[in-house]
């Protein structure tokens, strides 16, 4: 069955998760410089979810699968072609051009609230300042397909259309996924996909919309850590995630940050 939180209560609590989620975001932008490595942008988001906001940072030693190892940070940065899942390391020093995602997901009294956000370090390319941007409308237009009686494949093909549309590909490997109390649950949010088809969307639901558009060819491969994913081609990806709850009339974001304008 799809996620869905059974209560106001367990609705009322994915509210605040999300906007903790949110507040790490906004929180660490300022440190994404030149010559800072991505373990030091773990430790200070770590720090920050423990003991600024009082939460449980859901990726350290998560894993998918028995056969994986856990994952080994609080958070995940990925870098220029990392498409998803990249591990913070002392050994990756941001420079001059980089763009980065960071992928927050905090626990907080049970529930979940799971988002990322594109960083530029320093001035970006104009390749990478519009795949930047392309990949968030790419968000925005998915989101605006939630309501009751929508259906997830409506999502997928709005994304994959505005992607094609400005020759960007989508990655169909990984996608969105139900969150609550549990990380990751259904339904399967694909970034592409045919109108009318998928799980029928109810209001009460949660997932996370999370478009991984590369600028080169669809294709990516898992690094031997078995968590970092690549751009085959080693060509640009970027991805931006929020976590959504259907609304009665239409969709709440719950991972909101500030400076974003759902009206």
């Amino acid at each position: 069955m799809p996620a869905k939180p059974n209560t106001a209560e367990g609705i009322e609590k994915m509210r605040v998760a999300g906007r903790l989620a949110a507040s790490v975001l906004e929180m660490i932008g300022e440190h994404v410089v030149p010559g800072v490595t991505t373990e030091e942008l773990d430790r200070i988001c770590h720090d920050y979810i423990v003991d600024g906001i009082d939460c449980i940072p859901a990726p350290l030693n998560y894993t998918f699968a028995s056969e994986q190892p856990p994952f080994p940070k609080s958070i995940c940065t990925s870098v220029n072609h990392v498409v998803c899942h990249g591990i913070p390391s002392e050994r990756k020093v941001l420079k001059q051009g980089d763009t980065i995602n960071i992928d927050v997901t905090v626990i907080k009294d049970g529930y979940h609230g799971d988002t990322s956000k594109m960083y530029f370090v320093g001035k970006p390319t104009v390749l990478a300042d519009r795949l930047v941007r392309i990949t968030q409308e790419c968000l925005y237009e998915g989101i605006r397909q939630v309501r009751p009686g929508a259906h997830t494949g409506d999502i997928g093909h709005v994304i994959e259309t505005h992607a094609h549309a400005n020759r960007f590909s989508v990655v169909r490997e990984f996608g969105g996924h139900g969150i609550g109390a549990r990380f990751h649950d259904e339904p399967q949010i694909l970034h592409y996909g045919r109108p009318g088809t998928g799980v029928r969307l109810e209001a009460g639901m949660t997932f996370t919309i999370e478009p991984m558009i590369n600028a080169g060819r669809r294709h990516v491969r898992i690094l031997p850590d078995r968590w970092t994913v690549v751009t085959k081609d080693h060509k640009l990806s970027a991805q931006w995630e929020h976590t959504i709850l259907v609304t009665p009339d239409g969709y709440e974001v719950l991972t909101r940050r500030g400076e974003e304008d759902f009206t």
